[in-house]
């Protein structure tokens, strides 16, 4: 027998022991003195592998079988979990093959029969397959982010990773980011919101673990800086989606590593950076012009310069939104226009960039031929004219949003809808103060048979007289939104009601507080057979009566809203009573008419109701509602 011997631990792992005999006791050794100090002394002795530096359990743990046995040790201690978590793929240790020639099937180890049985999608989805984690602030920790990635590892392996906020106590550090990078190399999107402790640090760890990154999403990062951005440009050439939210310490050297080091760069969204210039957007659209389609710019440090660079390089761009560019000026929007780069755009978005005026939005028209959706916010220095101008040049045009232009009046929108091509489908006002009534003259004018889409909302000086106008103008819509036209009547309504030749499909009159039982009759009857969504929501002239109408005449209806109307009771029998109707939606939010009468005919609605809103209803008791949610236990019932 040798002098000493070797006791394995793990393979290639060896530790020295000399060799010990047992000791023969023959009769039983009492030391009474010390027995109880012995005790304590036993008991506080830590274990034996816990004294062992981490460089010797790195060891060990990078030389375990599988992802089991990873996960397993994983939960010992937070010390060997922070341990494991640091270990990257590249440095586990391979299993070690004796050589014994032994039988191939003994090389693999027995199925265990008591565990649960993998089918074949199974094992295929922990291979091929990526999963998804989100975490809010509370959950936001290291020690959580350590654990998730190596619980992963055995399934695919973490893809998508989104955090949104940090712990107050114990805040997401560059810890845990360095434990995702060494256990997840095959996250592809990383989105960080309102995380102040994580640095350049954590990001390039990000950069180093994970080559395959494509979405990189920061917003409130205020320690992360150009430098970061940098790491990720070099390392992660795949990047296709940057988006930079508030991060001061963000400047133009990094958008320039993006643009020269990304060349598969297809999305670009820059909001309320400060340090961010012309210099660098410039750059980064030049450089990445080949796949660069999405490009939005907000709160931004630019002028002219990045707008004609975007002109002239955009030849892949097809979404473009500028908001709040207080240094562009009008030249800068007639540049980007007549430089003729853009012509796959197919919807821009303009908001409180005082450079738009009736010869830019022009030249934005003439130099992007497949422009099909505008929305222009804001925009104080617009007018008629230019709006005219537009709608004649722009050829391609379907949607057109136009909010807070106080310098459009209905004169403007008349000229858009007589000269807009036979693709217009959509036209959208929303707070323009500008819109008032008219005196017309009697003779018939031109129709927009191609408009489908009409919403109107909040335009105080929008009533009857220029309702019944556009009505006679447009006489194939099927899409009606009048939300909060105060000044609208019945008088005024019913024209545009009648008007419609294809029937309505959808109409919203809510807070018209003026329309009675005379319009929603006249929709329902004359329409009915085509209405599957009604809003009356505020509309408190609205009675029984125009329940009784709908449960007579309306056959396609899915989604009627009578929230804060004077119903009662009897209405609702009626309504619930009608077999041809398979409402999906009910809202009756703040009727305060109704009582619990009402809950035996809402029970028998059948299985189509998926949503019912009672909330407000102060005569409808909770007892109640909790029979009615037995019986409808399919349907989300908010009270």
């Amino acid at each position: 027998m040798d002098s000493s011997c070797l006791l394995s631990l793990a393979p290639n792992v060896d530790v020295f022991c000399p060799p010990r005999k047992r000791s023969r006791v023959t009769a039983p050794f009492i030391f009474k003195g010390g027995e109880k100090k012995g005790a304590e002394k036993q008991k506080q002795q830590p274990c034996s592998i816990d004294v062992l530096p981490d460089e010797c359990l790195f060891e060990i743990l990078r030389r375990l079988p599988g992802n089991k046995e990873r996960s397993n040790s994983a939960c010992v201690s937070k010390r060997w979990l922070m341990l494991l978590s640091s270990i990257r793929a590249s440095e586990m240790a391979a299993p070690k093959n004796n050589g014994t020639g032994g039988c191939e099937a003994l090389k693999k180890p027995l199925p265990d029969l008591n565990s649960a049985m993998n089918t074949d999608e199974e094992e295929e989805f922990e291979s091929t397959g990526y999963l998804t984690r989100k975490l809010n602030a509370k959950d936001a920790t290291d020690v959580r982010l350590a654990a998730m990635a190596v619980g992963t590892g055995g399934h695919g392996g973490l893809g998508k990773l989104y955090i949104e906020g940090s712990n107050a106590t114990r805040p997401l550090t560059d810890i845990g980011l360095s434990a995702v990078a060494c256990g997840c190399p095959s996250l592809r999107v990383l989105s960080m919101w309102n995380v102040p402790f994580i640095s350049d640090i954590g990001l390039s760890e990000i950069a180093n673990g994970c080559p395959v990154l494509e979405k990189l999403d920061l917003c409130q990062c205020p320690l992360i800086s150009d430098k970061g951005l940098i790491a990720v440009a070099q390392k992660c050439p795949n990047l296709t989606s940057l988006m930079v939210e508030s991060c001061l310490s963000i400047g133009n050297e990094g958008l320039q590593a993006i643009g020269r080091c990304c060349p598969k760069l297809k999305s670009i969204v820059i909001k309320d950076c400060l340090r961010v210039g012309d210099q660098g957007v410039a750059s980064l659209v030049s450089a990445a012009s080949s796949f660069l389609a999405r490009i939005r710019l907000q709160n931004v440090n630019i002028s002219d310069v990045s707008l004609a660079v975007i002109g002239h390089y955009g030849k892949a761009v097809t979404d473009l939104a500028l908001i709040g560019l207080q240094s562009v000026s009008e030249r800068g929007f007639w540049v980007m226009g007549n430089a003729l780069g853009l012509q796959s755009l197919k919807s821009i978005l303009i908001n409180s960039c005082r450079g738009v005026t009736d010869l830019g939005l022009e030249a934005i028209a003439k130099g992007s031929p497949n422009l099909k959706q505008l929305c222009l916010r804001r925009c104080c220095y617009l007018s008629d004219a230019g709006l005219k101008s537009f709608a004649v040049t722009a050829r391609a045009l379907e949607n057109l949003h136009l909010e807070e232009c106080n310098r459009i009046s209905l004169i403007g929108v008349l000229g858009c809808l007589l000269n807009c091509n036979e693709k217009f489908r959509a036209l959208s006002l929303v707070k323009c103060l500008g819109i008032k009534d008219i005196s017309f003259c009697a003779a018939p004018l031109p129709t927009c048979k191609s408009l489908r889409s009409l919403t109107i909302r909040d335009c105080p000086g929008f009533t009857g007289a220029s309702l019944a106008v556009v009505g006679k103008i447009c006489p194939q819509l099927q899409h009606v939104d009048l939300s909060g036209l105060v000044g609208a009547t019945d008088a005024g309504l019913l024209p545009l009601i009648e008007s419609s030749e294809v029937g309505l499909i959808t109409v919203n009159l809510s807070g018209c507080v003026d329309l009675t039982d005379a319009v929603v009759t006249a929709v329902v009857k004359a329409h009915g057979t085509t209405l599957q969504m009604l809003s009356l929501e505020g509309c408190k002239k609205v009675t029984d009566k125009s329940l009784l109408v709908i449960a007579e005449s309306c056959s396609l209806l899915d989604d009627l809203d009578m929230s804060r109307c004077m119903i009662g009771d009897f209405g609702i029998a009626v309504l619930a009573s009608a077999s041809q109707l398979k409402l999906r939606v009910l809202s009756l939010a703040g009727c305060s008419k109704l009582t619990q009468k009402i809950l035996p005919f809402l029970g028998n609605m059948g299985r189509s109701l998926v949503g019912l809103n009672l909330r407000n209803c102060k005569l409808i008791g909770t007892q109640g509602i909790g029979a009615l949610e037995e019986k409808l236990w399919w349907c989300d019932i908010f009270y």
